[in-house]
């Protein structure tokens, strides 16, 4: 027997069983994103490596250890895509999208980062994002917030989510800021872990995100972004934050967030959870409005967030919210006898076309009566359609309610389709 091949660690298959929970989410998704005039767009799953090393940037873990990099057959250094901003933002200047326009946008699809798999993490792992050019205000910041927290409404999740929010400033603020910290970091280098000390001269606002008990402990007392801040930064947090309070949002101001990708100015935002176990985050995002102008494009204003589908739907799961399985179909066509398939096939496929709404499902595979009718209640139909010879030479079928909404009745093929026009099943 030969050896059975598996699924690549971290990838997982999505199975028949579990696809409706993700539908279930990506419906109400695109129903949102339809909602706010957002238009979807599709980019490749790879690029060239140097699109991320320049838009994440070179010193984050995305970078140094998580992206599936590799020589293609002309030498070429290719990248599956590890997050969906770097590519929409290429998409967008590569074809002019957003030079003095206007553009919302949003995107699902896999992603790839090489990390530990663990639940709700994988090595490919999907993901929504949304991302907004050429608009420079907090009123897009607390759109973009507005349309999340209406997403977790229609989700049903409202209640099991936090809005954290943050500023990270312009970037000469964060210059000034980061010589403070790390002139303090460099005084408690005894504190610090190996990957502390490590990003303390390349990456420091990133050991502010760090996970070491010890180093949050430590970080108490270190300088605090804010105290750098300009007037221009400190009107539009103001503005955001007085936007979000007049719409009804709470949320919790976070000055250790920071995020993970290099990209990032002013307003930043994670929704987190405490459903899932340790606090986890769902959604994240905020501004970048130099990172157009850095991979080549003209200076405009840039704001966005993304969420991690697996965690979405994990935590539909978790919360019971996940809607029960449809049926596969609501009509299930049996047929009785050597020469009932090819009538059969032609009535399925004639309701199909006049009745497109209902879902028509064609026995196949032969067996006895006993065996069509246990197939057509295992596809969870309202009605099977038994078509034998005599029915056949009639120009009638059986109609079998396997629901109890009626008798078994025999009608004419016209009759029962004009039936089912008025009374549907």
């Amino acid at each position: 027997m030969a050896k059975q091949i598996q699924a690549i660690r971290g990838m997982n298959d999505c199975l028949p069983e579990q696809t409706p929970a993700w539908q279930q989410a990506e419906n109400i998704l695109r129903h949102t994103m339809s909602a706010y005039g957002y238009s979807e767009i599709r980019m490749p799953v790879m690029e060239v490596t140097g699109l991320f090393k320049r838009a994440i940037g070179e010193v984050t873990d995305v970078v140094e250890k998580e992206m599936y990099t590799f020589d293609d057959r002309n030498g070429d250094s290719l990248t599956l895509r590890p997050e969906g901003t770097a590519g929409c933002v290429r998409a967008g200047i590569e074809h002019g999208l957003l030079y003095n326009q206007e553009r919302r946008m949003w995107y699902m699809g896999p992603m790839f980062r090489y990390e530990r798999p663990q639940k709700g993490r994988y090595r490919q792992f999907h993901q929504f994002g949304v991302e907004v050019f050429g608009l420079q205000g907090p009123d897009i910041d607390a759109e973009l917030i507005m349309l999340t927290a209406r997403l977790w409404q229609a989700l049903g999740v409202s209640e099991h989510v936090i809005l954290q929010l943050n500023s990270l400033g312009a970037p000469e603020e964060r210059v000034q800021y980061r010589q403070a910290l790390v002139a303090f970091l460099e005084q408690h280098q005894e504190v610090l872990d190996e990957d502390c000390r490590r990003r303390m001269h390349s990456n420091p606002l990133r050991v502010l995100d760090s996970k070491n008990v010890a180093v949050q402990a430590l970080l108490k007392d270190a300088p605090v972004l804010s105290d750098y801040f300009g007037e221009q930064t400190r009107a539009h947090f103001d503005g955001l934050c007085a936007l979000l309070e007049g719409a009804g949002i709470a949320f919790e101001l976070n000055p250790r967030l920071v995020r993970g990708l290099d990209y990032y100015n002013f307003t930043v935002f994670e929704w987190v959870t405490e459903s899932l176990g340790a606090q986890g985050t769902v959604c994240g995002g905020g501004r970048y409005d130099g990172l157009v102008e850095q991979l080549g494009g003209q200076a405009t204003p840039a704001v966005g967030f993304a969420m991690g589908m697996e965690r979405l739907v994990l935590l539909l799961e978790t919360l019971n919210l996940v809607e029960p399985q449809p049926a596969l179909a609501d009509l299930y066509v049996a047929m009785m006898g050597e020469d009932s398939q090819a009538a059969g096939f032609a009535l399925a496929e004639r309701l199909r076309d006049e009745l497109p709404a209902l879902r028509v499902m064609s026995h196949c595979g032969g067996g006895n009566f006993k065996k069509q009718l246990k197939r057509a209640d295992k596809s969870g139909a309202a009605v099977a359609l038994i078509l034998g010879e005599e029915e056949i030479a009639r120009g009638e079928v059986t109609l079998k309610y396997l629901r109890g909404q009626g008798e078994q009745q025999t009608l004419a093929v016209d009759e029962m389709i004009a039936q089912l026009k008025q009374k549907g099943i």
